[in-house]
Protein backbone atom coordinates (compact mmCIF):
# COMPACT_ATOMS: atom_id res chain seq x y z
CA UNK A 1 0.00 0.00 0.00
CA UNK A 2 1.74 3.13 -1.07
CA UNK A 3 2.61 5.52 1.74
CA UNK A 4 3.37 8.96 2.27
CA UNK A 5 4.35 11.24 -1.10
CA UNK A 6 2.95 7.74 -2.92
CA UNK A 7 -0.10 8.30 -1.57
CA UNK A 8 -0.58 11.83 -2.14
CA UNK A 9 0.58 11.31 -5.74
CA UNK A 10 -2.53 8.05 -6.08
CA UNK A 11 -4.56 10.46 -4.59
CA UNK A 12 -4.07 13.83 -6.43
CA UNK A 13 -6.21 14.10 -9.80
CA UNK A 14 -4.63 13.85 -13.14
CA UNK A 15 -3.12 16.59 -14.03
CA UNK A 16 -6.03 17.25 -16.91
CA UNK A 17 -8.68 16.93 -14.72
CA UNK A 18 -8.59 20.40 -13.55
CA UNK A 19 -9.11 22.12 -16.70
CA UNK A 20 -11.47 19.49 -18.15
CA UNK A 21 -13.53 20.41 -14.78
CA UNK A 22 -13.13 24.25 -15.49
CA UNK A 23 -14.15 24.00 -18.94
CA UNK A 24 -17.11 21.97 -17.66
CA UNK A 25 -18.03 24.45 -15.43
CA UNK A 26 -18.16 26.86 -18.50
CA UNK A 27 -20.77 24.99 -20.04
CA UNK A 28 -22.77 24.93 -17.13
CA UNK A 29 -26.03 27.47 -16.51
CA UNK A 30 -24.93 29.22 -13.92
CA UNK A 31 -21.57 30.37 -15.54
CA UNK A 32 -22.49 33.47 -17.07
CA UNK A 33 -24.19 34.38 -14.07
CA UNK A 34 -21.12 33.83 -11.61
CA UNK A 35 -18.62 35.22 -14.97
CA UNK A 36 -20.53 38.72 -14.74
CA UNK A 37 -21.05 38.56 -10.92
CA UNK A 38 -17.86 38.08 -10.06
CA UNK A 39 -15.52 39.80 -12.66
CA UNK A 40 -18.28 43.41 -11.49
CA UNK A 41 -17.45 42.73 -8.26
CA UNK A 42 -13.65 42.94 -8.81
CA UNK A 43 -13.76 45.83 -10.76
CA UNK A 44 -15.68 48.23 -8.55
CA UNK A 45 -13.45 46.64 -5.95
CA UNK A 46 -10.48 48.08 -7.52
CA UNK A 47 -12.55 51.00 -9.01
CA UNK A 48 -13.29 52.32 -5.29
CA UNK A 49 -9.18 51.52 -4.09
CA UNK A 50 -7.78 53.42 -6.91
CA UNK A 51 -10.20 56.48 -6.68
CA UNK A 52 -9.22 56.28 -2.98
CA UNK A 53 -5.58 56.82 -3.81
CA UNK A 54 -5.68 59.38 -7.19
CA UNK A 55 -7.80 61.80 -5.75
CA UNK A 56 -6.63 61.50 -2.48
CA UNK A 57 -4.30 64.50 -2.82
CA UNK A 58 -6.94 66.92 -4.62
CA UNK A 59 -9.74 66.25 -2.75
CA UNK A 60 -6.96 67.20 0.53
CA UNK A 61 -6.61 70.24 -1.16
CA UNK A 62 -10.23 70.97 -2.00
CA UNK A 63 -12.06 70.27 1.19
CA UNK A 64 -8.96 69.03 3.23
CA UNK A 65 -10.12 65.60 3.95
CA UNK A 66 -8.31 62.85 1.30
CA UNK A 67 -11.54 60.69 1.75
CA UNK A 68 -14.30 63.12 0.05
CA UNK A 69 -14.13 61.78 -3.41
CA UNK A 70 -13.57 58.36 -2.06
CA UNK A 71 -16.75 58.63 -0.09
CA UNK A 72 -18.65 59.65 -2.40
CA UNK A 73 -17.68 57.16 -4.74
CA UNK A 74 -18.48 54.50 -2.02
CA UNK A 75 -21.72 55.89 -1.82
CA UNK A 76 -22.37 55.64 -5.40
CA UNK A 77 -21.64 51.99 -5.54
CA UNK A 78 -23.85 50.91 -2.66
CA UNK A 79 -26.54 52.86 -4.33
CA UNK A 80 -25.61 51.01 -7.67
CA UNK A 81 -25.45 47.60 -6.18
CA UNK A 82 -28.96 48.25 -4.89
CA UNK A 83 -30.41 49.02 -8.33
CA UNK A 84 -28.54 45.95 -9.60
CA UNK A 85 -29.92 43.71 -7.12
CA UNK A 86 -33.22 44.88 -8.11
CA UNK A 87 -32.78 45.01 -11.57
CA UNK A 88 -31.54 41.39 -11.20
CA UNK A 89 -34.54 40.35 -10.42
CA UNK A 90 -36.81 41.71 -12.86
CA UNK A 91 -38.53 39.52 -15.11
CA UNK A 92 -37.63 39.76 -18.92
CA UNK A 93 -41.20 40.69 -19.76
CA UNK A 94 -41.17 43.63 -17.63
CA UNK A 95 -37.99 45.06 -18.81
CA UNK A 96 -39.24 44.50 -22.64
CA UNK A 97 -42.64 46.47 -21.72
CA UNK A 98 -40.37 49.35 -19.74
CA UNK A 99 -38.06 50.00 -22.35
CA UNK A 100 -40.10 52.74 -24.63
CA UNK A 101 -41.09 54.88 -21.45
CA UNK A 102 -37.56 54.69 -19.76
CA UNK A 103 -35.98 55.78 -23.00
CA UNK A 104 -38.90 58.59 -23.17
CA UNK A 105 -37.72 59.28 -19.85
CA UNK A 106 -33.89 59.97 -20.65
CA UNK A 107 -34.70 61.74 -23.90
CA UNK A 108 -36.65 63.99 -21.60
CA UNK A 109 -33.85 64.40 -18.59
CA UNK A 110 -31.37 64.88 -21.79
CA UNK A 111 -33.62 67.75 -22.87
CA UNK A 112 -33.12 69.45 -19.44
CA UNK A 113 -29.54 69.70 -20.11
CA UNK A 114 -30.46 73.23 -22.73
CA UNK A 115 -32.78 74.39 -19.76
CA UNK A 116 -31.80 76.55 -16.58
CA UNK A 117 -31.09 73.08 -14.87
CA UNK A 118 -28.22 72.15 -17.42
CA UNK A 119 -24.44 72.85 -16.54
CA UNK A 120 -20.98 72.96 -18.48
CA UNK A 121 -18.42 70.92 -16.92
CA UNK A 122 -15.26 71.10 -18.78
CA UNK A 123 -16.85 72.66 -22.12
CA UNK A 124 -19.18 69.92 -22.64
CA UNK A 125 -23.13 70.83 -21.07
CA UNK A 126 -24.24 67.21 -20.94
CA UNK A 127 -25.36 67.64 -16.70
CA UNK A 128 -27.99 68.86 -15.15
CA UNK A 129 -28.14 69.76 -11.27
CA UNK A 130 -30.89 69.83 -8.72
CA UNK A 131 -30.66 70.79 -4.61
CA UNK A 132 -27.10 70.35 -5.49
CA UNK A 133 -26.83 66.88 -7.03
CA UNK A 134 -25.81 66.31 -10.16
CA UNK A 135 -26.76 63.68 -12.90
CA UNK A 136 -25.78 62.87 -16.36
CA UNK A 137 -28.66 61.92 -18.09
CA UNK A 138 -26.58 60.44 -21.36
CA UNK A 139 -25.87 57.92 -19.05
CA UNK A 140 -29.31 56.69 -18.35
CA UNK A 141 -29.65 56.93 -21.92
CA UNK A 142 -27.30 54.32 -22.81
CA UNK A 143 -29.13 51.66 -20.97
CA UNK A 144 -32.47 52.99 -22.48
CA UNK A 145 -31.00 52.76 -25.96
CA UNK A 146 -30.28 48.83 -25.39
CA UNK A 147 -33.72 48.10 -23.79
CA UNK A 148 -35.73 50.20 -26.32
CA UNK A 149 -33.06 48.97 -29.47
CA UNK A 150 -33.54 44.72 -28.58
CA UNK A 151 -37.45 45.20 -27.93
CA UNK A 152 -37.62 46.94 -31.51
CA UNK A 153 -35.20 44.44 -32.86
CA UNK A 154 -37.22 41.72 -31.18
CA UNK A 155 -39.98 42.58 -32.46
CA UNK A 156 -38.93 42.97 -36.04
CA UNK A 157 -36.85 39.76 -36.43
CA UNK A 158 -38.67 38.56 -39.51
CA UNK A 159 -38.32 42.06 -41.34
CA UNK A 160 -34.68 42.25 -40.32
CA UNK A 161 -33.18 41.08 -43.82
CA UNK A 162 -34.88 44.72 -45.37
CA UNK A 163 -31.91 47.41 -43.93
CA UNK A 164 -35.15 49.59 -43.59
CA UNK A 165 -37.04 48.11 -41.01
CA UNK A 166 -34.12 48.73 -38.33
CA UNK A 167 -33.25 52.40 -39.68
CA UNK A 168 -36.58 53.42 -39.56
CA UNK A 169 -37.51 52.31 -35.75
CA UNK A 170 -34.20 52.40 -34.11
CA UNK A 171 -31.90 54.08 -36.08
CA UNK A 172 -34.34 57.12 -36.88
CA UNK A 173 -35.81 58.72 -35.14
CA UNK A 174 -34.31 57.01 -31.67
CA UNK A 175 -30.67 56.39 -31.91
CA UNK A 176 -30.58 60.38 -34.07
CA UNK A 177 -32.64 61.87 -30.77
CA UNK A 178 -30.65 60.81 -28.35
CA UNK A 179 -27.19 60.65 -29.96
CA UNK A 180 -28.33 64.42 -31.42
CA UNK A 181 -28.65 66.07 -28.13
CA UNK A 182 -26.24 64.31 -26.90
CA UNK A 183 -24.08 66.07 -30.09
CA UNK A 184 -25.59 69.39 -28.78
CA UNK A 185 -23.96 69.12 -25.48
CA UNK A 186 -20.24 68.72 -27.15
CA UNK A 187 -19.83 65.12 -25.67
CA UNK A 188 -18.51 63.80 -28.84
CA UNK A 189 -16.88 60.53 -26.48
CA UNK A 190 -20.34 59.75 -25.06
CA UNK A 191 -22.22 59.85 -28.87
CA UNK A 192 -19.52 57.66 -29.92
CA UNK A 193 -20.22 54.90 -27.25
CA UNK A 194 -24.28 55.34 -28.18
CA UNK A 195 -23.28 54.98 -31.94
CA UNK A 196 -21.29 51.98 -31.00
CA UNK A 197 -24.14 50.75 -28.97
CA UNK A 198 -26.52 51.26 -32.01
CA UNK A 199 -23.89 49.13 -33.99
CA UNK A 200 -23.48 45.93 -31.27
CA UNK A 201 -27.42 45.86 -31.64
CA UNK A 202 -27.58 45.71 -34.99
CA UNK A 203 -25.49 42.76 -35.80
CA UNK A 204 -26.20 41.26 -33.05
CA UNK A 205 -30.22 40.92 -34.45
CA UNK A 206 -28.71 40.10 -37.35
CA UNK A 207 -29.14 42.98 -39.95
CA UNK A 208 -27.55 42.55 -43.65
CA UNK A 209 -23.98 43.67 -43.51
CA UNK A 210 -24.37 45.95 -46.45
CA UNK A 211 -26.66 47.90 -44.77
CA UNK A 212 -24.34 48.46 -41.70
CA UNK A 213 -21.69 49.48 -43.41
CA UNK A 214 -23.44 52.26 -44.89
CA UNK A 215 -24.89 53.23 -42.03
CA UNK A 216 -21.03 53.27 -40.61
CA UNK A 217 -19.48 55.56 -43.43
CA UNK A 218 -22.74 57.80 -42.75
CA UNK A 219 -21.67 58.26 -39.40
CA UNK A 220 -18.13 58.01 -39.41
CA UNK A 221 -18.77 61.17 -42.16
CA UNK A 222 -20.61 63.12 -39.22
CA UNK A 223 -17.90 62.61 -36.55
CA UNK A 224 -15.29 63.51 -39.02
CA UNK A 225 -17.63 66.88 -39.96
CA UNK A 226 -17.72 67.40 -36.36
CA UNK A 227 -13.94 67.09 -35.05
CA UNK A 228 -13.31 69.50 -38.42
CA UNK A 229 -16.11 72.16 -37.33
CA UNK A 230 -14.70 71.93 -33.65
CA UNK A 231 -11.53 74.02 -32.73
CA UNK A 232 -10.97 72.37 -29.17
CA UNK A 233 -11.78 68.68 -30.60
CA UNK A 234 -9.39 69.41 -33.63
CA UNK A 235 -6.94 70.38 -31.18
CA UNK A 236 -7.01 67.04 -29.23
CA UNK A 237 -6.77 65.15 -32.84
CA UNK A 238 -3.48 67.54 -33.32
CA UNK A 239 -1.93 66.35 -29.73
CA UNK A 240 -3.19 62.25 -30.48
CA UNK A 241 -0.90 62.70 -34.48
CA UNK A 242 2.06 64.52 -32.65
CA UNK A 243 5.02 62.92 -31.20
CA UNK A 244 5.78 63.15 -27.18
CA UNK A 245 8.64 66.08 -28.14
CA UNK A 246 6.34 67.74 -29.96
CA UNK A 247 4.28 67.53 -27.37
CA UNK A 248 6.04 68.68 -24.37
CA UNK A 249 6.67 72.03 -26.69
CA UNK A 250 3.37 72.76 -26.85
CA UNK A 251 1.06 74.00 -23.71
CA UNK A 252 -2.70 72.55 -25.08
CA UNK A 253 -4.20 70.80 -22.28
CA UNK A 254 -4.51 67.22 -24.73
CA UNK A 255 -1.13 67.47 -25.09
CA UNK A 256 -0.33 68.19 -21.58
CA UNK A 257 -2.67 64.44 -20.74
CA UNK A 258 -0.92 63.05 -23.38
CA UNK A 259 2.42 63.21 -21.77
CA UNK A 260 1.70 62.78 -18.43
CA UNK A 261 -0.34 59.68 -18.81
CA UNK A 262 2.82 58.40 -20.43
CA UNK A 263 5.03 59.15 -17.74
CA UNK A 264 2.75 57.71 -14.99
CA UNK A 265 2.62 54.55 -16.91
CA UNK A 266 6.64 54.51 -17.74
CA UNK A 267 7.53 55.28 -14.45
CA UNK A 268 5.44 52.16 -13.27
CA UNK A 269 7.00 50.02 -15.21
CA UNK A 270 6.76 46.35 -14.87
CA UNK A 271 6.27 46.41 -11.36
CA UNK A 272 4.61 49.63 -10.24
CA UNK A 273 5.93 52.22 -7.82
CA UNK A 274 3.40 50.95 -4.90
CA UNK A 275 0.08 51.73 -4.04
CA UNK A 276 -0.39 55.03 -3.01
CA UNK A 277 2.96 56.39 -4.10
CA UNK A 278 2.06 58.21 -7.58
CA UNK A 279 3.93 61.19 -8.46
CA UNK A 280 1.19 62.16 -11.13
CA UNK A 281 -1.45 62.35 -8.96
CA UNK A 282 0.07 65.49 -7.44
CA UNK A 283 -2.01 67.26 -9.64
CA UNK A 284 0.28 66.68 -12.41
CA UNK A 285 -2.05 64.27 -14.24
CA UNK A 286 -5.32 66.03 -14.47
CA UNK A 287 -8.32 64.06 -14.15
CA UNK A 288 -6.13 61.22 -12.55
CA UNK A 289 -9.30 59.57 -10.65
CA UNK A 290 -11.85 59.81 -13.39
CA UNK A 291 -10.50 59.71 -17.62
CA UNK A 292 -7.00 58.91 -16.90
CA UNK A 293 -7.15 56.40 -13.41
CA UNK A 294 -5.97 53.44 -15.92
CA UNK A 295 -2.31 55.69 -16.01
CA UNK A 296 -2.48 55.86 -12.14
CA UNK A 297 -3.01 51.81 -12.06
CA UNK A 298 -0.31 51.65 -14.08
CA UNK A 299 1.94 53.87 -12.37
CA UNK A 300 1.52 51.91 -8.79
CA UNK A 301 0.48 48.56 -9.35
CA UNK A 302 2.87 48.13 -13.16
CA UNK A 303 2.15 45.66 -15.74
CA UNK A 304 0.02 43.31 -13.20
CA UNK A 305 -2.66 46.03 -12.33
CA UNK A 306 -3.14 47.21 -15.93
CA UNK A 307 -2.98 43.11 -17.51
CA UNK A 308 -5.66 42.32 -14.11
CA UNK A 309 -8.17 45.10 -14.87
CA UNK A 310 -8.03 43.99 -18.84
CA UNK A 311 -8.35 40.61 -17.92
CA UNK A 312 -11.57 41.34 -15.95
CA UNK A 313 -12.87 43.32 -18.70
CA UNK A 314 -12.33 40.04 -20.65
CA UNK A 315 -14.14 38.06 -18.54
CA UNK A 316 -16.89 40.37 -18.10
CA UNK A 317 -17.14 39.72 -22.46
CA UNK A 318 -17.05 36.17 -21.68
CA UNK A 319 -19.57 36.25 -19.56
CA UNK A 320 -22.34 38.49 -22.16
CA UNK A 321 -20.76 36.11 -25.16
CA UNK A 322 -21.91 32.71 -23.23
CA UNK A 323 -25.33 34.49 -21.87
CA UNK A 324 -25.85 35.32 -26.18
CA UNK A 325 -25.28 31.60 -27.09
CA UNK A 326 -27.56 29.96 -24.32
CA UNK A 327 -30.27 32.66 -24.50
CA UNK A 328 -33.55 31.90 -26.58
CA UNK A 329 -35.03 35.33 -26.95
CA UNK A 330 -33.92 37.45 -29.25
CA UNK A 331 -34.61 39.96 -27.07
CA UNK A 332 -32.01 38.77 -24.27
CA UNK A 333 -29.64 38.06 -26.81
CA UNK A 334 -29.74 41.92 -28.48
CA UNK A 335 -29.66 43.71 -25.36
CA UNK A 336 -26.78 41.41 -24.21
CA UNK A 337 -24.88 42.39 -27.05
CA UNK A 338 -25.80 46.64 -26.14
CA UNK A 339 -24.81 46.07 -22.71
CA UNK A 340 -21.33 43.88 -23.71
CA UNK A 341 -20.39 47.09 -26.27
CA UNK A 342 -21.05 49.90 -24.65
CA UNK A 343 -18.64 48.51 -21.59
CA UNK A 344 -15.74 47.07 -23.75
CA UNK A 345 -16.62 49.97 -25.95
CA UNK A 346 -15.97 52.80 -23.50
CA UNK A 347 -13.55 50.96 -21.73
CA UNK A 348 -11.68 50.55 -24.94
CA UNK A 349 -11.62 53.81 -26.09
CA UNK A 350 -10.59 54.86 -22.43
CA UNK A 351 -7.73 52.78 -22.39
CA UNK A 352 -6.59 53.59 -25.90
CA UNK A 353 -6.48 57.30 -24.86
CA UNK A 354 -4.70 56.55 -21.84
CA UNK A 355 -2.30 54.76 -23.43
CA UNK A 356 -2.01 56.64 -27.11
CA UNK A 357 -3.58 54.60 -28.96
CA UNK A 358 -6.31 57.05 -29.68
CA UNK A 359 -7.30 60.69 -29.36
CA UNK A 360 -8.35 62.13 -25.74
CA UNK A 361 -12.17 62.10 -25.72
CA UNK A 362 -12.90 62.29 -22.54
CA UNK A 363 -14.64 59.21 -21.53
CA UNK A 364 -14.19 57.14 -18.40
CA UNK A 365 -13.22 53.98 -17.33
CA UNK A 366 -16.45 51.78 -16.41
CA UNK A 367 -16.70 50.57 -13.10
CA UNK A 368 -13.21 51.72 -11.87
CA UNK A 369 -13.17 55.93 -12.60
CA UNK A 370 -15.41 58.04 -10.09
CA UNK A 371 -18.49 59.60 -10.85
CA UNK A 372 -22.19 58.72 -10.30
CA UNK A 373 -24.22 58.68 -12.96
CA UNK A 374 -21.61 56.48 -15.01
CA UNK A 375 -21.22 53.92 -12.39
CA UNK A 376 -24.48 53.20 -11.05
CA UNK A 377 -26.11 53.24 -14.12
CA UNK A 378 -23.26 50.67 -15.41
CA UNK A 379 -24.16 48.58 -12.13
CA UNK A 380 -27.59 48.68 -13.27
CA UNK A 381 -27.07 47.47 -16.47
CA UNK A 382 -25.26 44.72 -15.17
CA UNK A 383 -28.03 44.00 -13.36
CA UNK A 384 -30.07 43.23 -16.27
CA UNK A 385 -27.50 41.36 -17.58
CA UNK A 386 -27.95 38.94 -14.15
CA UNK A 387 -31.59 39.20 -14.70
CA UNK A 388 -30.89 37.66 -18.20
CA UNK A 389 -28.32 34.98 -16.36
CA UNK A 390 -31.50 33.98 -14.45
CA UNK A 391 -33.66 33.28 -17.49
CA UNK A 392 -31.54 30.99 -19.62
CA UNK A 393 -32.39 27.74 -19.65
CA UNK A 394 -31.29 25.69 -16.61
CA UNK A 395 -30.07 29.16 -15.10
CA UNK A 396 -33.49 29.58 -12.55
CA UNK A 397 -33.04 26.40 -11.17
CA UNK A 398 -29.29 25.94 -10.92
CA UNK A 399 -29.11 29.40 -9.46
CA UNK A 400 -32.06 28.26 -6.50
CA UNK A 401 -30.08 25.13 -5.75
CA UNK A 402 -26.66 27.18 -5.63
CA UNK A 403 -26.09 27.32 -1.68
CA UNK A 404 -26.65 23.95 -1.54
CA UNK A 405 -23.81 23.23 -4.29
CA UNK A 406 -21.35 25.15 -2.68
CA UNK A 407 -22.07 23.46 0.63
CA UNK A 408 -21.48 19.84 -1.45
CA UNK A 409 -18.16 21.25 -3.16
CA UNK A 410 -17.06 22.19 0.35
CA UNK A 411 -18.16 19.02 1.73
CA UNK A 412 -16.02 17.08 -1.20
CA UNK A 413 -12.82 19.52 -0.52
CA UNK A 414 -12.78 18.93 2.72
CA UNK A 415 -12.97 14.89 2.44
CA UNK A 416 -9.80 14.12 1.71
CA UNK A 417 -8.75 10.09 2.67
CA UNK A 418 -5.62 10.69 5.04
CA UNK A 419 -2.40 8.83 4.44
CA UNK A 420 -1.95 5.37 5.78
CA UNK A 421 1.39 4.97 7.46
CA UNK A 422 1.28 1.21 6.66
Amino acid sequence: MPTGADADDVNRPPSGEGAAARLQWLASPVAPYYLLLGSTTMLVGVGLVMVLSASSIEAFTDSGSSYTVFLAQLRFSALGVIGAWIASRLPVRLLKAAAPWLFLGALGLQGLVFTPLGISVMGNRNWIEVAGQRLQPAELAKLALVLLGAAVLARKRRQLGRFSHAVIPLVLPAGASIVGLVLLGHDLGTALVLLAIIAGMLFAAGVPLRGMIIAAGAFAAMAIALVVSSPNRMGRITSWLAGSDACQSALSDGCFQKVHALYALADGGWWGVGLGASREKWAWLPEADNDFIFAIIGEELGLPGTLTVLALFCLVALGCYLLVLRSTDLFVRVATAGIMVWILAQAAINVGAVVGLLPIIGVPLPLISSGGSALVTTLVGVGVLLAFARDVPGGRTALDEGPTLIRRSFALLSTRRPPSNQ
